[in-house]
């Protein structure tokens, strides 16, 4: 089966699309099938994916990728992925939506562009939310599949000395609350408490968040590290005790938490969308951009050093059931029941 995956930002944007993307077309691959991403993320290198990238094409070309495929699977509803749809005629895919964002400002009213995507959904041979959350909200009574990390990157390293206390890992915008986390280490500090933090991104928040950190007199605990990835990053998380995902806005999902979990470290998020999913039995929440609420929840963490915050059998079960591997193979099953190969 020919599968091409549509999705705006690819590689060598970080974020959790561009994850979702990468690892289910790596994933189709390895059980045969011809997978094509096109995209309209610029790269000035080769790129080295074992699946083709076909960056920033002409809508003629997109037109000719198109028509040459099986199925269409876009990443998130796209009306620049849609229209190319429309010149395919005879030969037109099915094409089906992974939904991995609300399309709105929970709260706040849709806009028409929104409005439109939305509507669009109805006529997809499928559709598949990253969550119950997602789905939820946008009343799609959708598949329902979680996403998938990259469990052959994300492990524990029982050589590795977890000698440091907090991680955050995200990108320094104000939306994910590294400034929140910092306020908290404020109201910890008060009460005599002094973790460590290790902050991994990088964002325009970044000068903002340093000088906070003086501000604060908080230097000698919290350190800037800059983006990372592959096995450093991997190295990094397992020095570490407790991830902290505090996101202001409702993630409609949170990849990060099961990387973190994934390399042996206790969740602590924000509570709202789908991040209680991803998090499961491994950690705990408190309400989205509560300050306090954080701080207390990182005192009570902190405090009891030895308590075993989360049980392995639970964390395997739900580590399990976002490998990479069981993902790919859930949506390949709707893909196979929605277009047959021929016997």
């Amino acid at each position: 089966m020919r599968l091409l995956i549509y999705s705006p930002f690819f590689f060598p944007r970080i974020g959790g699309l561009e994850t979702v993307v990468q690892v289910l077309a790596s994933e189709w691959t390895q059980i045969d099938q011809d997978v094509t991403v096109v995209t309209e993320t610029p790269h000035d290198q080769k790129d080295h994916f074992p699946f083709k990238v076909l960056r920033q094409l002409s809508f003629k070309q997109k037109i000719g990728a198109f028509r040459h495929t099986d199925v269409v699977i876009l990443a998130n509803i796209s009306l620049w992925g849609l229209l190319p749809l429309l010149f395919c005629r005879g030969r037109r895919p099915r094409w089906i939506v992974t939904h991995q964002i609300w399309y709105e400002n929970p709260g706040r009213p849709i806009k028409p562009l929104d409005r439109l995507k939305k509507f669009f959904t109805r006529f997809a041979s499928a559709n598949i939310s990253c969550s119950r959350a997602v789905d939820q909200f946008l009343k799609l009574n959708a598949h329902v599949i979680p996403n998938p990390y990259d469990h052959r990157l994300f492990r524990r390293l029982p050589e590795v000395e977890r000698d440091q206390d907090l991680v955050f890992l995200g990108r320094l915008v104000s939306d994910k609350g590294a400034d929140l986390l910092l306020d908290a280490l404020v109201l910890l500090k008060e009460q005599g408490l002094t973790p460590s933090l290790t902050i991994i991104g990088s964002g325009p928040d970044l000068a903002f968040l340093q000088e906070q950190t003086q501000r604060h007199d908080l230097t000698a605990q919290v350190r800037f590290v800059g983006p990372q990835s592959g096995e450093p990053l991997v190295q990094l998380l397992n020095r570490h005790r407790f991830m902290v995902v505090p996101s202001r806005w409702n993630e409609p999902f949170g990849i990060v938490a099961l990387e973190g979990i994934a390399c042996g470290c206790a969740i602590i998020g924000s509570s709202g969308g789908g991040l209680p999913e991803a998090i499961g039995p491994c950690g705990t929440t408190f309400p989205n951009g509560d300050t306090p609420a954080l701080a207390k929840t990182l005192f009570a963490a902190l405090s009891k050093p030895n308590l075993n915050w989360t049980n392995l059998t639970s964390v395997k079960a739900h580590l399990t059931i976002h490998q990479a591997e069981n993902v790919a193979k859930e949506y390949h099953q709707i893909i196979s029941t929605l277009f047959p190969l021929p016997k």
